[in-house]
């Protein structure tokens, strides 16, 4: 138990991370539009998303809708440009591996807790559990860089006209989703850092396998 005091640590960061990776995931305000009609977006801001787009409107512009209007990409929808796409796939994946190396270090200190001395029940999956989070917090890395750079080159997307957007904003900034998404980032390496630093504690009455 006492060798493993960061691995718990790990565990501890990687929840949080892994958290933090799915709240950003959700998270509509990936990209703040600034934009100079307010005929149907009323406050002047619209926030972009990777599933979805949404405004204040005090127009009817959706059925039983009156304030706030969304238009949930479709996976069919060609005007979407890269960056979201790939944040779509590359933040579905991180929370499915950030979730697989919760269950390895689970596993690893359940067995630490229990007693449990064999090296090929704890070494490996602290071990893979510490791949596991590094790899999630790339994949969250990637999504959340490239689309911070569209951001400050104030890229546009060329919407529908059903979807009630201007191919451009005045301006854009970063929404909540990608300072969310960094922090995600650093506790998920991190996690993965201290996991793969767990060395097996040889003593003469150690038992290994």
């Amino acid at each position: 138990v006492s060798a493993s005091h960061l691995q718990l640590a790990a565990f501890a960061l990687g929840t949080v991370g892994w958290i933090l990776c799915t709240v950003s995931m959700g998270i509509v305000e990936w990209r703040v539009w600034h934009v100079d009609n307010t005929t149907i977006i009323s406050s002047g801001i619209a926030w972009v998303g990777i599933w979805k787009v949404c405004f204040i409107s005090y127009l009817h512009v959706s059925p039983g809708y009156r304030e706030q209007f969304c238009h949930k990409f479709s996976g069919y929808d060609s005007f979407i440009p890269h960056e979201i796409y790939a944040a779509q796939g590359l933040m579905l994946i991180a929370m499915f591996v950030g979730l697989l190396g919760l269950a390895a270090t689970i596993f690893a200190l359940r067995n630490v807790y229990m007693g449990i001395t064999h090296k090929t029940l704890i070494t490996p999956f602290f071990l893979v559990g510490g791949f596991f989070y590094i790899f999630a917090g790339l994949c969250v890395l990637i999504p959340v860089s490239w689309n911070f750079y569209s951001v400050t080159h104030n890229q546009s997307i060329a919407f529908p006209p059903s979807y009630y957007m201007p191919s451009s904003p005045v301006a854009q900034e970063a929404g909540a989703a990608i300072p969310v998404g960094i922090v995600a980032v650093i506790l998920l390496v991190l996690s993965g850092t201290f996991s793969l630093s767990y060395r097996f504690p040889v003593t003469a009455n150690t038992i290994t396998k």
